[in-house]
């Protein structure tokens, strides 16, 4: 096949949502109908002893949720798939926020019984900045949630982007009877027992007196009543608006029950985007270039603990990946070949002799990358987006041994490449501090420095609200900012500036007092 026919059958997206709000559940049952996988798992069971496909590390099994996006990738109608599930919870979103830099569109989960919860409008903020394509999946229909209608007005609000529904749901709860798929005109049955694969849907029209014979007389009347009220009230749908990222399509279903699950898959790979292009400091980057580039969005160490690999994941946004080939590391100037690529089906990984623009690939690293490195055949190229957001926890970091600094501070140093945290070092006494956005990252530092370093690290506590990254075209304000605040300035690992501001007041009267210096809450590196 041609490099042209090979980009065009990718789609490659990530899954997003707030904690709990079935995102895993859903990325079990689209890789079911891609047959990568045969049955699908449960993300918390008693009963059911095979767990989720991708939440393979140890502390996701204990407790229930994902900390770590993994990929996965498989064939459905000829169409190759990349989904990245990511972790919900908010003290892995830095995860999170990175993985949204390698996909090109964006499905994003919302639970039909609490709404658009917290997480969930943070990850739109970073959709809309980067002008991400977002489909909107309803879940839980099978439990008792809030009136359709009101869910798509809160999604507007709450969410600030236009909707359009492309199916309709029939009830809810115990009275769910089915959904309707308004984009190709058929009605999907819902039996309410727990199967698998559900029913094939039968193409009707609302309309039509046939549709009383699945549905009933009351339920159909409410079916036509809605659908004439949603297309009295949205727009028709237009593909172009929804790749602007201008409009979100809403489908609605049960991802427990695979019920509205493959309604929604058929209508991704009709509308959702190819690879897009990206974005260097240096150019604007096609998909659709034969010279090969790609950046590092993300490092993952241990992914088998019995080897310690660490692998860094790859985004190919142009040409064609191959094995044994020589690429410029550009950041090092160094030109590295790669003996064993491997592609992603959550912790099962697979030699792969070639990747495409869209695809996710794993490369073996042995400290070479840091999040935001660029391969490319030999042009000097830096991808942006990739950014470090403001930390909302701080604690210093101590040395508990002072037989072991030296792996205490290359452990620390690794660990930051990874983008587990974000290091800072205090200019008046050069002190270490460790910025996370939640607390449980704090834990998973001490045991990774401990386990993986041999390094023991303590924590002190340290009162700072926000870091936020400050510059100026004004030097003598800046320099007479830097002497006034000497005590909260700081340089993050790359040597920004940065400002630990100790309230929210406190920044709010260093902006008023500055005019002339820009502070960031977001720094891209």
């Amino acid at each position: 096949m041609s490099l042209k026919g090979e980009i065009d059958r990718r789609r490659t997206f990530g899954i997003v949502s707030h904690p709990d709000a079935g995102k895993t559940t859903l990325t079990e049952k689209l890789l079911l109908f891609g047959g990568a996988i045969r049955v699908a798992g449960a993300v918390k069971s008693n009963k059911i002893k095979k767990g989720a496909t991708s939440d393979f590390m140890e502390i996701e099994r204990q407790r229930g949720i994902s900390v770590a996006t993994s990929v996965m990738g498989f064939e459905y109608k000829d169409i190759k798939i990349n989904i990245l599930d990511t972790p919900g919870h908010q003290d892995f979103a830095e995860d999170t926020y990175r993985t949204l830099t390698a996909v090109d569109s964006v499905i994003v989960v919302i639970d039909a019984a609490k709404g658009v919860e917290a997480q969930t409008r943070r990850l739109m903020r970073v959709c809309r900045m980067r002008k991400t394509p977002v489909i909107v999946f309803i879940n839980k229909l099978d439990r008792e949630g809030k009136d359709p209608f009101e869910l798509l007005d809160e999604i507007e609000n709450e969410l600030d982007i236009k909707v359009r529904p492309l199916s309709w749901p029939v009830g809810m709860g115990k009275r769910l009877r089915g959904i309707y798929n308004m984009y190709d005109g058929k009605l999907n049955i819902f039996t309410g027992e727990d199967k698998q694969v559900a029913e094939e849907p039968i193409q009707i029209s609302a309309d039509s007196d046939e549709i009383i014979d699945y549905i009933g007389e009351d339920y159909t009347q409410q079916l036509r009543d809605d659908i004439e009220l949603v297309n009295g009230v949205y727009p028709p749908f237009e593909n172009q608006t929804y790749l602007n990222a201008e409009v979100s399509p809403v489908f609605f279903g049960s991802a427990l029950y695979n019920f509205g699950v493959k309604e929604l898959l058929e209508c991704f790979i009709d509308i959702a985007p190819t690879p897009r292009p990206s974005e260097a400091e240096e150019r604007h980057v096609d998909a659709y270039e034969n010279k090969f580039t790609g950046f590092v969005f993300k490092i993952h160490a241990n992914m088998d603990p019995k080897h310690r690999d660490r692998l860094a994941f790859i985004k190919i946004c142009s040409g064609v990946f191959q094995r044994n080939t020589n690429y410029l590391h550009v950041r090092n100037g160094k030109k590295i070949k790669f003996s064993s690529p491997t592609a992603f089906m959550a912790s099962k990984k697979s030699v792969i002799d070639e990747a495409y623009p869209g695809d996710i690939i794993g490369l073996h690293d042995t400290g070479n990358f840091k999040i935001g490195d660029t391969l490319t055949e030999n042009e000097q190229l830096h991808f942006k987006g990739l950014p470090s957001f403001s930390p909302e926890m701080f604690k210093y970091i101590e040395n508990d041994d002072p037989m072991k600094s030296k792996q205490l501070a290359k452990g620390v140093d690794q660990l930051m490449d990874e983008g587990v945290a974000q290091l800072f070092t205090v200019k008046m006494n050069g002190r270490k501090i460790i910025g996370t956005v939640g607390a449980l990252q704090f834990e998973v530092i001490e045991y990774r420095l401990l386990h993986e370093y041999g390094a023991k690290c303590r924590w002190e506590p340290v009162g700072f609200h926000k870091a936020v990254w400050f510059d100026s075209k004004n030097t003598e304000q800046i320099e007479d900012f830097k002497k006034r605040k000497y005590k909260q300035v700081a340089e993050d690992k790359h040597g920004n500036d940065v400002y630990l501001a100790e309230s929210a007041f406190d920044l709010d009267r260093a902006k008023e007092k500055f005019p002339d210096i820009n502070f960031h809450l977001t720094n891209e590196f």
